[in-house]
Formats: structure tokens, C-alpha cells, sequence
């Protein structure tokens, strides 16, 4: 029913629409102080390995250099950003991402969309920037590279920032007893493939953006529905995921669940094409990349402690670490298949995008698709 006054035509159906993903992105991104959560985290990150101030130095200087440098080759194995600028690299120190991620995450939800909503207060506020500052502490601490397809770069104003950690990066070369130059390269390439990834496919932005905005709404269920639903899984005879998967599966609303399938299968597909890159890159820019690859697929499986396993468990970094190995299988076995030119169709639009069962049976995606 249309109340008087209002337009129903579908024009203003499309923008109220649009009106209202803004808002539920809004909504999440508001709930958080984001200023306490990098505080918070800045307060609780612990220091990076010891360096001499020359060696860190140097090692942010060669980052920076490998970041570039890495552009030219992974282009010409994907075919993708061909004639587009190379855009700076930022990097940074374990505070330095934490304000950066902290900025990201703000524009991923949509807050920055408003510059005049109200800002974050309340309990509820504080309480969910002091939960966003530990996640952030801890992943500080733990992520080598990351391109930000969310943050504008300060250079051009356009979405995407790429960064690397220089205090991470040092710290598993060290572990893995690598040369450190092969290793910030060997790095550098698997980031900025994800750039060049976002920079070729502009749209990918967006869809992210679309996903997220459906996984933090309001799904308008009440409590009793909640409950019903997860009872009703519980009993049910049909398959399901195992781990976290299998529990968003049935937290979530159906309609959400859909948007975080398709949101792990862009990211397992992300993931496996950089790690194909960084392979099919590697022989030809690293010298030791056979040894590094073998040295950090050991580190990748190796037993954490216990308390490392249950944050990893609760925010799903093993399920990431399974999308890297599915990835790659499912580039592998396509580009193998097909060539890199026909795979890169794959960035055509989301219809092109691999179904979840498609990632584990790639000749199904190629027979639908190509």
C-alpha cells in the first residue's frame, strides 16, 4: 500500500532501495566507536621484533621498492590493469595498520557515507569499539599485506590502498630462515595482485560493499523465529558445513547465509588466483622461491596454542586458510584448462563468479560458464 503523498514509481523504488542499504550499513558501522577501537588496540599490540632503526629502515625502503616492482609481472600473467597507473604502497608499522584498519572497516560498513550522522556514542558504542580493538591487537600482529579496496588513496582520491607490515614481514622472514629480499618481494606480489584484481574490476568493490551491507542488517526476526529456525537445523537430515562455517549457517538468516557464501567464494577465489600468481611469478623474480613457498605452506599448518586456536577458530582465520588451498586449486586446474584469457571471464560480473559448488569441481564452473 503507498501512503499518500509518496511516489511509487520504480525509479523511487530503486533509490529507496539504495536508501535503505546505506542506512543498514549505517546502522553497524555507527554501533562501533571506531576512535576507541584503534586506541584500544594501539594500547594492547605488542612491539614488533628488534631492530636497529638503519635495518628497519632499509627493510621499509626495499617494501616499498618490491611493492612497484611487482606491479610489471603480475600484470603480464593476469592480462589484468593493463595502461593503469601503479598506485603507491603503504608501509606501515603495527599501530600505523591499526588506524588504517580501523578507517577501512568504518568505510566498509558505510559510516563515512554520512558525514553528518551522529558519531558512535553510548555503552553500546564503547563496548563494541573495545571488541573491535582486540580483534584488531591481534590481527596486527599477524597480517603480512593487505590492499584496502575501501580507503581512498591519499594520491589519486579513489578507493584502494595497498599496505604492508613491515614489523610482520620481518619477524617470519626471521622465522623462516629466509633471504629477505626474495621474501618481501615473494610477498609483495600475492598484494599486489589483489590490487591489481580490484583495480581491472572496479565492481568488485561495490559487491563487496552490497554483501556486507546484508550480513550486518537487521534481519527483522524475532527471538522466538531465532530459535525455531536453529531448532529446526539442528533436527534437520540435510547436510551442513563443518566449523564456523556450519555455524553461520544456521545463525544466520537465509537471505544472509546466501551473502556470506557468496562472499567466501570471491574471497577463496581472490586468494587462489594471488596464490597462482605468486607461483607462476615467482621462478622468474625470486631465487629462492621454492624454498620460501615450502617453507611457509610448514609454517601455515603448524599447531598454535590453545588460546590461538580459539581466536582463530572464532574469527575464522583456519576457513581463510582453506580458501587459499581451494583457490588455487580451482585456478590451477582452470587456467591449465582454459588459459589465463578465457579464466580472467571470471571477472566479468557476480554471474560469472564461481557457484560454491563450483570451486571444488572447476570443470563444472568451465561448462557454465565458458
Amino acid at each position: 500500500m503507498t501512503m499518500p503523498g509518496t511516489d511509487s514509481t520504480p525509479l523511487a523504488g530503486t533509490v529507496e532501495a539504495e536508501a535503505q542499504k546505506a542506512e543498514q550499513r549505517l546502522s553497524i558501522g555507527s554501533q562501533i566507536d571506531w576512535s576507541l577501537a584503534a586506541s584500544t588496540a594501539k594500547r594492547f599490540v605488542r612491539p614488533g621484533p628488534k631492530t636497529t632503526a638503519y635495518t628497519y629502515d632499509a627493510a621499509q625502503a626495499e617494501l616499498a621498492d618490491a611493492a612497484t616492482r611487482a606491479e610489471a609481472p603480475v600484470r603480464e600473467v593476469t592480462g589484468l590493469a593493463d595502461g593503469l597507473r601503479i598506485p603507491t604502497t603503504r608501509v606501515l608499522d603495527r599501530p600505523g595498520w591499526i588506524d588504517a584498519a580501523a578507517t577501512s572497516m568504518r568505510s566498509m560498513l558505510g559510516a563515512e557515507e554520512f558525514a553528518s550522522a551522529p558519531v558512535a556514542s553510548g555503552l553500546a558504542a564503547k563496548f563494541g569499539g573495545v571488541q573491535a580493538g582486540g580483534l584488531l591487537a591481534f590481527l596486527s600482529t599477524a597480517i603480512l599485506g593487505q590492499y584496502d579496496p575501501f580507503t581512498p588513496d591519499p594520491e589519486t582520491g579513489e578507493p584502494g590502498v595497498l599496505m604492508v607490515v613491515t614489523p610482520n614481514i620481518i619477524n617470519v622472514e626471521r622465522q623462516l630462515r629466509v633471504v629477505p629480499s626474495d621474501f618481501r618481494l615473494w610477498v609483495c606480489l600475492h598484494e599486489v595482485t589483489h590490487r591489481v584484481q580490484f583495480s581491472a574490476n572496479p565492481w568488485l568493490r561495490n559487491y563487496m560493499q552490497d554483501n556486507v551491507a546484508v550480513l550486518t542488517s537487521e534481519t527483522g526476526e524475532s527471538t522466538t523465529e531465532i530459535v525455531t529456525r536453529l531448532t529446526k537445523s539442528l533436527k534437520s537430515d540435510e547436510p551442513r558445513e563443518k566449523g564456523i562455517l556450519g555455524a553461520m549457517q544456521m545463525l544466520q538468516s537465509p537471505e544472509q547465509y546466501r551473502a556470506f557464501q557468496r562472499m567466501m567464494v570471491l574471497g577463496t577465489l581472490l586468494e587462489g588466483h594471488a596464490d597462482h600468481v605468486m607461483d607462476a611469478v615467482g621462478p622468474a623474480h625470486v631465487p629462492t622461491v621454492v624454498g620460501i613457498r615450502a617453507a611457509f605452506d610448514k609454517r601455515r599448518k603448524a599447531p598454535q596454542n590453545p588460546v590461538q586456536r580459539i581466536i582463530r577458530a572464532l574469527i575464522g582465520m583456519d576457513a581463510k586458510l582453506a580458501q587459499y588451498i581451494r583457490g588455487k586449486a580451482f585456478v590451477d586446474e582452470v587456467v591449465s584448462t582454459v588459459g589465463m584469457e578465457r579464466f580472467n571471464t571470471v571477472w566479468t560480473s557476480p554471474e560469472t563468479m564461481p557457484l560454491p559448488e563450483e570451486i571444488d569441481t572447476p570443470q563444472a564452473w568451465i561448462r557454465r560458464v565458458l
